[in-house]
């Protein structure tokens, strides 16, 4: 699969790709601080996409992401695993995943609701969407 963008993806179908093809890999791009104490789904990787203590976008992130699938970029008659990126409400992740995208990888996809969702009328995340909202596996520390 070539896109121009990330695929689009929910948590349940990303977690059921998960299922279907276990050479898929889950990445969580949030920070570090996010991943540990907030939780995070079961069997994802952390990649942060910005973290502390600057809050700049990670200079290593593709490099982190190519070592996970050994360096592979998109080819015809190459086979690629998934890639299903992950924070908390599906904006960073997008942009990580576009980043991966333009760098030449491929079969990328977002989960379009993150790990909490959106904010609801009372500034509350996990209340309308989201990995922990759809009681999928998840842990923390």
């Amino acid at each position: 699969m070539s896109n121009t963008a990330p695929v689009s993806i929910s948590p349940k179908a990303a977690f059921q790709m998960l299922s279907e093809h276990p050479k898929s890999l889950l990445i969580d791009v949030r920070s570090s601080m996010e991943f540990l104490f907030v939780g995070h789904p079961k069997g994802a990787v952390h990649i942060a996409w910005i973290d502390e203590p600057d809050w700049d976008i990670n200079p290593n992130f593709v490099t982190e992401i190519r070592q996970l699938v050994l360096g592979g970029v998109c080819g015809e008659d190459d086979e690629h695993p998934d890639i299903i990126l992950i924070c908390r409400s599906g904006k960073r992740s997008l942009q990580a995943g576009q980043l991966l995208i333009d760098s030449g990888l491929c079969n990328v996809f977002n989960i379009d609701e993150g790990f909490e969702g959106e904010l609801n009328n009372d500034h509350q995340r996990s209340t309308m969407g989201g990995w922990r909202y759809h009681n999928l596996p998840w842990e923390q520390c």
